[in-house]
This record gives structure tokens, C-alpha cells and sequence, in this order.
């Protein structure tokens, strides 16, 4: 009986213990309130910030790394503004010699790159009030416009239609662009 006894006992247990295993490597999908905060600065029209320490890309050089570049916005940057007729981010934006410096002096050398051909992009659109601060950027490699451009679009749209708040939608493409709505 002791030997069935311990069996039974050891079948249990890796029986329970198979049940701790996922089935599926998917990560769960999380409700934007589940995200790490996004950084809140007001910086139209400059670069601000910097950049420390060695970053990471991650899913093939898709997605930037979330310690170096979580994602900023600027609080002035309300959906009523971004929705305006004849808005344009061109109001928002850095001049070219400060986005050109910060992609080639701060961005490429923190995340080990070099001449990468590609854009200085905002994690956080400016088109969903993304700000311009150093959290916000990355070196999305590839041609211009890329895929993650249709993102924010569609995103913008959705947020101007009233489909899905401006909170909810920044949080969404900086925790993941590609699975964001």
C-alpha cells in the first residue's frame, strides 16, 4: 500500500504541478490602467531630456526599450486640441536640427547604433500628444513612412471619433504599438 501511496502522492503532485504551467506563451492582454505611467512634459517645439545608460531593442528592433524610452506626452495636449480642424502636428514639432542631434548624438549611442537609416520617432505620437523629451524617443529603423505610422493614425481617429480616450490610446502604443488597437 506504501508504494501505491507513494504513486498516487507523486502522480498528484506532478499533476499540480502542470497545472501551474501556462498553456500558452501570449502574454496576457492588459487594460491600459495596468501600464507604467507615462512621464508628463510640456515641451513644445524642442527637444528636452536625456538618455542613460545602454538600451535594448526588443521584438527584432520593433519595439523600444521601456527603461530608456517608456513614453512622455504634454498634458497641454488635450483631445479637443489634437482633434481641431486644421491642426498640425507641424506646431509641435521640433526643428530638424535638434531631432537630427538627438537621433545621432544621444539616441544612437545610448541603444548602441550607428547611422541607422531610419527616423527619430516619439514612442507617444505627436499626433496623440506625445511630447518631445528624450522618454519619448527611438531610432525605428526601416523605411519612412513605416507600419507603426498607420497605428497612430488609426489611433488618432478612433480618439477624434470618441471611440477611445487620448489616456488610453497614449498607453496603448507605448506599451506596445503593434497590438494596440
Amino acid at each position: 500500500m506504501r508504494i501505491v501511496t507513494g504513486r498516487l502522492a507523486r502522480a498528484a503532485a506532478a499533476a499540480c504541478a502542470l497545472a501551474l504551467i501556462p498553456l500558452t506563451t501570449a502574454a496576457p492582454a492588459a487594460s491600459a490602467a495596468a501600464y507604467p505611467a507615462l512621464t508628463q512634459v510640456h515641451d513644445p517645439g524642442h527637444v528636452t531630456g536625456t538618455m542613460h545608460g545602454r538600451c535594448y531593442l526588443r521584438a527584432g528592433g520593433k519595439l523600444p526599450d521601456p527603461r530608456c524610452t517608456p513614453g512622455s506626452f504634454d498634458p497641454a495636449m488635450t483631445r479637443a486640441r489634437l482633434c481641431a480642424p486644421g491642426y498640425r502636428t507641424s506646431t509641435y514639432r521640433p526643428p530638424s536640427s535638434q531631432t537630427s542631434w538627438a537621433k545621432y548624438h544621444v539616441v544612437e549611442p545610448a541603444y548602441g547604433q550607428r547611422n541607422v537609416p531610419g527616423e527619430l520617432d516619439h514612442l507617444v505620437p505627436l499626433e496623440l500628444g506625445g511630447s518631445n523629451d528624450m522618454t519619448n524617443f527611438w531610432v525605428e529603423a526601416g523605411k519612412i513612412p513605416n507600419p507603426k505610422d498607420a497605428v497612430e493614425n488609426h489611433l488618432h481617429a478612433m480618439v477624434c471619433a470618441g471611440k477611445i480616450s487620448l489616456r488610453t490610446a497614449q498607453l496603448d502604443i507605448a506599451h506596445d504599438w503593434m497590438t494596440a488597437p
